[in-house]
């Protein structure tokens, strides 16, 4: 990397060099330099290459004057160009690339002015922020370009152009993130008969079936495709089986897109192919045991799909080379994946992802053979085994292990030799035993198993990595260590429905990340300390069902998050009257539930300024007066995410109908206004008809008198 008078020194020397043919600065710091204006004067250069050296400032026009480049690439750097003009001048041009270089102002002509380069091969633009993309380009003067890649250039929404499929020469074809919408056009015969990488994916828009683009492709004599990637799109309809044609395709990706069918028998026939990639489809049928005979396969990615049927040993019998394998069905375990107790596969993983599938109930003993895997998800697939201990040996090596939602049983080891930051997910098992204390991990979650005892006195010191610490639906008793506020990294912390107790008077602010708070369902009592309701991130806060005291607006006086979407202090002891405020201060709330409480008053209709609220429950205290007509100008919307933390999703028990339901990845579509079981009086306003987005409204049990309105039947 060049010093300052390094650089001084150099650029005053390379005035001199007026011969110069070869000229290469790529990879360097030119932090705070502008594009070396001098370089226009070296018309000699056949040669110039400043990529990725931190140029800035805007393209200067000189560079128009050298008319003897062959290779100009100024990718990679802080640069813009008022215009592109200055690229009729370098006639001779073979090799641009201008990618990352910021073309908003030249977005209308840029076409055209690259067609003053009849000699140019490749063409690299990615990501330069142009928004047109020509529909029609009559005459081609680049006829023999090899390479255009257009991607990560959001155009105006529109289709592909015919145009780029015209180049009879072309290897390459990018337009991956460009907006492009519509099906893939129909392709003249011959015209793609050389292209070996296309890429047209996460486009989003991009629909229709491919069987027409395939049969174009199949009708080459020797198709050259190596590569396609056509993920992340609506694409439809079965997969082709002339994809067996394509005899040299090394990477096949359709994942994300809505194909359904079975996998044509022919792929057989593609036995140069090394990943294989139809994730997240509607794909279904059995899958065909001669993949088992791709033997140059390194990833099989499979999940998101309905298979059905089995699979065995011979669906793998010749993937030597496998390092990535997913699978998982959304048949309800229609999939059975059946090996013998003795298989010894002849592949090493790296990563293994099972979702949704049966297995067998004891634990997996071929995993033993798989000394290099980093990440292991076995979600959902029928074991009912304690954890071999073949698996707590990879130990060291493994950055995320997933085995939730199984019938896993035993104890879990006190420590392990976690060497990398690691996320371990082991919900929803039967697990038992204290809590360990795992270094290095930065997201543990052991909800829903049987795990006794206390929170570890050290938990702070000894994990000090922690993102996120989810130990819902355990035994956990006692109280919550104070160590826990030394997590500073901490952004979720979930301890709901145990029988931890005592006050949660710490220092919370020594964890201004955190997001997520659930302490729900516990014994736990005293004050809400201000210093977790000033927390500037958090966005959720749950309390309820617990014994927490002390007036209401000494705790909502202190929340300072803008982002505050949840607030749940419901079943508690807490009195005094709604403040005012609280319109102004929770401003983008979505759920305010504080029922259950001693809290009285009238309800302030400042609550109408939080518009967008989506679950509003004040049931069971004792406000009095009337209900403000303002609700019914409250605007909700019919979803919300409701997902705070990465794979931590909300969970939330709600009031509907007069049952209690609790609720995972159905909170989004809540929608309900409970004010039962108060002294509320008058008339039910009219405007509570305008609430046509509510799922459930109860004012059961005051003193509410009047005309019921006509449309109150008609909320949902």
């Amino acid at each position: 990397m060049l010093e300052s008078f390094d650089r001084c020194f150099i650029f005053s020397s390379l005035l001199e060099l007026k011969y110069l043919n070869y000229l290469d600065l790529s990879n360097n710091n030119f932090t705070g330099i502008p594009f070396p204006n001098f370089i226009g004067s070296l018309n000699k250069l056949s040669y110039l290459n400043l990529s990725l050296s931190n140029f800035g400032g805007t393209i200067p026009p000189q560079i128009w004057n050298l008319s003897n480049l062959l290779y100009l690439d100024l990718s990679l750097n802080s640069l813009t160009a008022s215009n592109i003009n200055w690229l009729s001048g370098l006639t001779s041009l073979k090799y641009l690339n201008l990618n990352g270089v910021n073309l908003s102002e030249a977005t209308t002509d840029w076409l055209q002015t690259v067609n003053l380069l009849p000699s140019l091969l490749e063409l690299h633009l990615s990501n330069c922020e142009l928004h047109y993309l020509p529909q029609s380009f009559p005459s081609v003067n680049f006829t023999s370009l090899s390479v255009l890649d257009l991607s990560l250039n959001v155009f105006n929404p529109s289709s592909i152009p015919q145009w780029v499929f015209n180049f009879t020469s072309l290897t390459k074809l990018g337009l991956r993130q460009c907006n492009l919408k519509g099906s893939i056009p129909k392709i003249a015969k011959g015209n793609i008969c050389n292209l070996r990488n296309l890429d047209l994916s996460e486009n989003y828009n991009l629909s229709g079936e491919i069987t027409e683009f395939f049969q174009a492709l199949s009708e080459c004599s020797n198709s050259s495709l190596e590569e396609l990637y056509l993920g992340i799109n609506q694409l439809i309809g079965n997969i082709p089986h002339s994809l067996g044609n394509l005899k040299r395709l090394r990477v096949l990706q359709l994942y994300g897109n809505t194909f359904s069918g079975s996998i044509p028998s022919s792929i057989q026939n593609l036995s140069c192919l090394e990943i294989l990639s139809l994730e997240d489809n509607k794909m279904n049928g059995t899958i065909p045991e001669s993949i088992g005979q791709l033997s140059e396969l390194r990833e099989l990615r499979l999940s998101g799909n309905y298979w059905q049927g089995i699979m065995t040993e011979t669906h793998f019998l010749n993937l030597t080379k496998l390092s990535y394998f997913s699978l998982s069905s959304s048949s309800s375990n229609l999939l059975v994946f059946n090996v013998t107790h003795d298989w010894i596969p002849p592949f090493s993983l790296k990563y293994v992802k099972i979702l949704d599938c049966q297995l067998n109930s004891t634990f997996p003993a071929w995993l033993r053979t798989q000394k290099e895997l980093t990440k292991i998800h076995l979600v959902n697939t029928a074991i009912s085994d304690t954890i071999s201990n073949c698996l707590w040996n990879l130990s060291s090596q493994l950055v995320k292990l997933d085995l939730s939602h199984n019938k896993l049983m035993g104890n879990l080891p006190k420590s392990l030799n976690f060497s990398f930051l690691l996320r371990v997910f082991l919900d929803f098992n039967h697990l038992e035993g204290s809590l360990p204390l795992w270094p290095h991990v930065t997201e543990l979650s052991l909800r829903n198993n049987s795990l006794s005892g206390t929170i570890p006195i050290r938990i702070g010191q000894e994990m000090l990595f922690l993102k996120a610490l989810d130990l819902s639906g355990n035994f956990l008793i006692g109280s919550i260590p104070s160590s826990i506020n030394e997590i500073t990294y901490l952004r979720s912390l979930l301890l709901s429905n145990n029988y931890l107790s005592g006050n949660i008077d710490y220092h919370w602010e020594r964890m201004p990340g955190l997001v997520y708070i659930d302490l729900s369902k516990n014994n736990l009592s005293g004050g809400i300390p201000s210093s977790m309701c000033s927390l500037h991130q958090l966005m959720w806060l749950q309390l309820s069902n617990n014994n927490f005291s002390g007036n209401l607006s000494l705790c909502l006086k202190f929340i300072s998050s803008k982002s505050l979407m949840t607030l749940d202090l419901g079943e508690n002891i807490l009195s005094g009257p709604i403040p005012e405020w609280i319109g102004e201060r929770l401003s983008s709330i979505k759920i305010l539930s504080l029922r259950g409480n001693m809290l009285f008053g009238k309800i302030p209709k400042q609550l109408c300024n939080i518009t967008c609220i989506h679950v509003l429950d004040l049931a069971q205290n004792n406000f009095s007066g009337s209900i403000p007509s303002c609700f019914g100008s409250l605007v909700g919307d019919k979803y919300f995410d409701g997902i705070i933390f990465e794979e931590i999703t909300a969970h939330m028990d709600f009031v509907v109908k007069g049952r209690q339901y609790e609720f995972y990845n159905q909170i989004s579509i809540v929608n309900l206004m409970d004010f039962s079981k108060n002294s509320l009086s008058g008339e039910i306003p009219t405007e509570l008809t305008n609430l046509t987005f509510l799922n459930s409204l109860n004012l059961s049990w005051n003193h509410l008198t009047g005309i019921i309105p006509e449309n109150i039947g008609a909320l949902r």
